[in-house]
């Protein structure tokens, strides 16, 4: 089944609508002719080299990533450098590329969403809700049986693709855990909101020292939750089959895959 790429942005905006996006975003269409042909599509959160030679070797007509390549403004896409490569790569071989991030982030079936859904949480709500009331970024909601930390970061392990960084946690081993906020991706900008504080633990990813410790040493003061910091490509990655399964409902018969690439930075580490 053939789709025009117009076809398919107009699905993805209903599936995941530009008005979620933050004003920073740089969600949409970054290459490709609206009424190009579209048979084929590969899902990745990195638009990467490798990812793009998958695309390409596969027969991809569309590469839709969570990350959008032009996130941060640059003044040449030559290929001499790396974005500049892919866009190339991509245009020559008339691939289009197309990016959902915050979007993708916000909704009901989104990044955070599909996440809750994995780790099986009841009185799932919006972490930060959007002004509508049920969109909004990450999730918070409560396990149907309580769990302890270390246990909740094995099933973690479980459910997360594997990456060399792996979990990471603050906080006691035995500690009960009941009450979970999370955001895929990077959340540290979330620390400080009430339904954070409120949870037993809080997942996210990108956890840099300072906010951290600092809200662990506040927490230890005034109380909160316990940190569990994970891969931010692989905390994002499980928001990939869905988002094909909800593309392949909206546009029947179009062959859509996922990119089972690890895009974590992160080859190996050395414990001491």
């Amino acid at each position: 089944m053939s789709y025009t790429l117009s076809d398919v942005c107009s699905a993805v905006e209903r599936l995941w609508p530009m008005s979620g996006s933050e004003s920073w975003d740089a969600s949409g269409l970054i290459a490709g002719h609206p009424d190009d042909a579209v048979t084929r599509v590969l899902l990745a959160v990195d638009a990467v080299d490798l990812v793009v030679r998958e695309a390409l070797e596969t027969g991809a007509d569309l590469l839709l990533v969570h990350h959008p390549l032009l996130l941060r403004g640059v003044t040449s896409v030559a290929a001499d450098h790396y974005k500049g490569a892919v866009l190339t790569a991509l245009i020559r071989a008339r691939c289009a590329l197309l990016a959902a991030h915050t979007n993708a982030d916000v909704v009901d079936e989104g990044t955070s969403g599909v996440f809750a859904e994995l780790l099986d949480l009841t009185d799932v709500e919006p972490l930060v809700p959007a002004a509508d009331g049920t969109t909004g970024l990450g999730r918070v909601g409560v396990l149907e049986q309580p769990t302890t930390l270390g246990h909740l970061a094995h099933r973690l392990a479980s459910i997360l693709p594997a990456t060399a960084t792996g979990i990471r946690v603050s906080g006691d081993y035995d500690r009960v855990i009941e009450r979970i906020a999370l955001c895929g991706g990077a959340g540290d900008s979330l620390l400080g909101s009430p339904a954070v504080h409120s949870a037993d633990v809080y997942i996210t990813s990108d956890l840099r020292h300072h906010p951290a410790s600092e809200a662990i040493e506040q927490f230890r003061t005034g109380g909160g939750p316990a940190l569990i910091d994970v891969s931010h490509w692989a905390s994002e990655w499980l928001w990939l089959d869905r988002a094909a399964s909800q593309l392949g409902e909206a546009l029947p018969g179009l062959d859509i895959r996922v990119s089972d690439l690890r895009t974590d930075p992160w080859e190996f580490v050395v414990t001491q």
